[in-house]
């Protein structure tokens, strides 16, 4: 009864940026962490990006300085700016929230259907 829709991922050149977006529906009561994960060709899912609050972020080493996470509580949605891409950050991105859907219940972890980021020239 939770959904997340993840948009915006596509062809880019190395050096040029992308959005990701990231809306969750259904029935909420509140969202906690939301974060971004990706997954390249015969890797494992990494952690791409957390955030909790605008204070509280949390980002790999190797997009530091490149990526940016943040959110739209009045919207439910998580975004990931991407600037500088690079041929290595080609993977399928996954969206991630932690979500209570009702005061009565427990909160737990949903996921998007991912969308691919390929960086190619």
């Amino acid at each position: 009864q939770v959904q997340l829709v993840e948009s915006g991922g596509g062809l880019v050149q190395p050096g040029g940026s992308l959005r990701l977006s990231c809306a969750a529906s259904g029935s909420i009561f509140s969202i906690y962490a939301m974060g971004w994960y990706r997954q390249a060709p015969g890797k494992q899912r990494e952690l791409v990006a957390t955030v909790v609050s605008r204070q509280s972020t949390n980002y790999a080493d190797s997009v530091k300085g490149r990526f940016t996470i943040s959110r739209d509580n009045a919207k439910n949605t998580v975004y990931l700016q991407m600037n500088s891409l690079k041929p290595e950050d080609t993977a399928v991105y996954y969206c991630n929230a932690d979500i209570q859907s009702s005061i009565l219940t427990a909160s737990l972890d949903y996921w998007g259907q991912g969308t691919q980021v390929t960086v190619s020239s």
